[in-house]
């Protein structure tokens, strides 16, 4: 089958294209998707879990229609249902091919008010929001929730400016300046070009920060934050010192009782359903897509490493123009 490969190591990545990959068979629940569409996420290249997966194929989000299942499968999904997937962060991705096999916990069905390649933007940036609001963030306590979201204008954010708006929080989108107009629409109260220097200081008594950046914006949010009771939750790249380190926050020594997470995302079959009837119902609005087929993977993955994009990169493994 054809598939998209990361050779070289990971100070070096180089993206190629291949058609003489094995197709996959399922085992036990295992469901085994065609693959219509497969979404980009440009810093995957960074990440160890591909390097250590024999086919080096990448890739979590996908949207396409199941063709057979594992002979213990005995869930809801029907051979020929058009589904939507995000596949575990540890299985080092393998939706960027004709075929991936997927756990019965990654997959729900398609939303069907939208395309293939506009499923396939999906899972990562609304499992991620979700994750970030609701269980790290423990939700929208009350109306008027003061919520920051940096990297506005990103998937992640998009959603998360949405999601959080929708369920009655004021929301603060951090932006460069031609995206404000899009972040209003979608339910941005209040919008910060980053680029305005101190625009930290415009920004007080935040209940949540999700940082979808890291780096200096994440160090600047602090500054925004309630000192009594303030959660930040990042997925920032890169990642601050004490993601993985185990280490204090240098920045909580002067905010002791601000409480700070770091996360990685996980699969969630209610929630994917969840965002397929928020779309179908016209609650939230899906991102912009930009695809790319199968033979211009490389072009593809090029455009998506990009910052500032506004949309999200799509692989689509059906239309050959």
């Amino acid at each position: 089958m054809r598939a998209v490969q990361i050779l070289g190591d990971i100070s070096s990545p180089k993206i190629v294209t291949t058609n003489s990959i094995p197709e996959p068979r399922p085992q036990g629940s295992e469901i085994l998707i065609r693959v219509h569409a497969a979404g980009i996420t440009g810093d995957e290249v960074l990440w160890p879990e591909p390097y250590n997966c024999p086919t080096r194929i990448p890739g979590h989000d996908v949207s396409g229609v199941i063709v057979a299942f594992g002979s213990e499968y005995d869930g809801p999904l029907t051979v020929g249902q058009e589904v939507v997937a995000f596949i575990s962060a540890g299985k080092g991705g393998q939706g960027q091919a004709d075929y991936v096999i997927c756990h019965a916990n990654e997959v729900a069905a398609k939303s069907t008010s939208i395309s293939h390649e506009e499923a396939a933007a999906l899972p990562i940036p609304f499992l991620t929001a979700w994750e970030a609001i609701f269980d790290h963030g423990k939700g929208i306590t009350e109306p008027g929730m003061r919520i920051l979201v940096t990297g506005a204008s990103g998937a992640v954010g998009r959603l998360a400016v949405q999601v959080a708006s929708l369920h009655g929080a004021y929301v603060i989108a951090l932006a460069s300046a031609r995206h404000h107009g899009t972040l209003k629409k979608l339910g941005a109260q209040e919008v910060i070009d980053y680029n305005t220097p101190g625009w930290e200081s415009r920004v007080k008594d935040v209940a949540l920060v999700f940082d979808t950046v890291g780096g200096d914006i994440l160090t600047k949010s602090w500054e925004t934050i309630n000192e009594n009771d303030g959660t930040i939750v990042t997925v920032g790249d890169p990642s601050p010192p004490w993601a993985f380190e185990r280490c204090q926050a240098a920045e909580a020594a002067k905010w002791p009782n601000v409480k700070y997470i770091y996360f990685i995302v996980s699969p969630n079959t209610e929630r994917l359903s969840k965002a397929a009837e928020m779309i179908d119902a016209g609650a939230i609005t899906p991102l912009e897509v930009k695809s790319f087929p199968f033979r211009e993977a490389e072009k593809a993955w090029s455009y998506a490493r990009q910052r500032g994009r506004g949309h999200k990169v799509v692989i689509d493994f059906v239309t050959e123009t």
